[in-house]
C-alpha cells in the first residue's frame, strides 16, 4: 500500500467515526499523489449534511491528522459541491485533472467544469500574476537576491497556471509535469524559460544570480500567457 493510501484510511476511519452514513465520498489529490513523498496528503470529503457538532469534531481532531501528515481535509455537503463548481473552477480543475478515490463514489464523475468559467478564472489568476511580479520587481529594488525570491516564491504558482491552460485546451493528462508543459505549448511559451522554472520546484535550493537571472523572460512568459487567454474569448 501507498504510503499516502495508509493516510486516506486514517482519515477515512475519522470521517466515517464522525458522520457515519452520511460520508458521501472521499478523494485524495495533490502534490502527494503527484509524487511528493514530503507533502501533507490533501483530500476532499463529500458528506450529506455538515454542522457545527460536525465542525467541532474535525476540530478535535486536527493535531491527530498533522501527526499523520494529513492536511485538514476539504469538507463540503455533496449539494454545496455541485452548486460551486462554477465559482471555483481552477480549485476543482485541478482537483479533477489528479485525484484518487479513496471512500464512496469518485464525485467528479457526474461533475464538469465548464469551460467559459475556468476561462474567465484563468484570465483572472494570470492577470494578478503578471501584477504581483511586476509590484514584486519594484519592491525589491532590482536587489539579485530578492528578485530570486520572488522568482522561486512564485514558480509553483506559475505551473499551476500552465496547468489550468493545458486544461483550457482540453488537455487529459493526469502527469503533473506533463500538464504543465502542454499548458505552456498551447500559450506558445518558449520551452527554455519554462524548463527553467520547472526547474526551481525541484531544486529548493538555486544560487542567487541564477534565479535572478531569469526574471526578464519569466516575466515576457507570463505577458504571453495573458494575451494566449485574452484570444480565447474568440476561439
Amino acid at each position: 500500500m501507498h504510503s499516502w493510501r495508509r493516510a486516506a484510511s486514517v482519515l477515512v476511519a475519522d470521517l466515517t467515526h464522525i458522520f457515519a452514513g452520511r460520508l458521501r465520498s472521499v478523494v485524495a489529490y495533490g502534490s502527494r499523489l503527484d509524487g511528493d513523498d514530503e507533502a501533507p496528503l490533501t483530500c476532499l470529503a463529500l458528506v450529506e449534511s455538515f454542522g457545527m457538532s460536525d465542525l467541532e469534531a474535525c476540530a478535535r481532531l486536527s493535531s491527530h491528522w498533522r501527526r499523520q501528515r494529513v492536511a485538514t481535509p476539504l469538507i463540503l455537503p455533496d449539494r454545496e459541491f455541485r452548486r460551486s463548481l462554477d465559482a471555483f473552477p481552477l480549485e476543482y480543475g485541478e482537483i479533477l485533472r489528479a485525484h484518487e478515490r479513496v471512500f464512496g463514489a469518485d464525485p467528479f464523475d457526474q461533475a464538469t467544469v465548464a469551460r467559459d468559467d475556468l476561462r474567465r478564472a484563468c484570465e483572472t489568476q494570470i492577470k494578478s500574476h503578471l501584477l504581483h511580479l511586476r509590484e514584486g520587481y519594484i519592491e525589491s529594488a532590482g536587489r539579485p537576491r530578492d528578485v530570486a525570491d520572488l522568482v522561486a516564491a512564485s514558480a509553483p504558482a506559475f505551473a499551476a497556471l500552465l496547468r489550468n491552460v493545458a486544461r483550457l485546451g482540453g488537455a487529459l493528462t493526469s502527469d503533473r509535469t506533463a500538464a504543465t508543459l502542454e499548458g505552456a505549448r498551447a500559450a506558445g511559451l518558449p520551452d527554455g524559460i519554462v524548463n527553467d522554472l520547472l526547474a526551481l520546484e525541484r531544486r529548493p535550493a538555486v544560487p542567487t544570480t541564477d534565479a535572478a537571472r531569469l526574471f526578464p523572460g519569466y516575466l515576457a512568459a507570463v505577458e504571453q500567457l495573458a494575451r494566449a487567454v485574452d484570444l480565447w474569448r474568440t476561439a
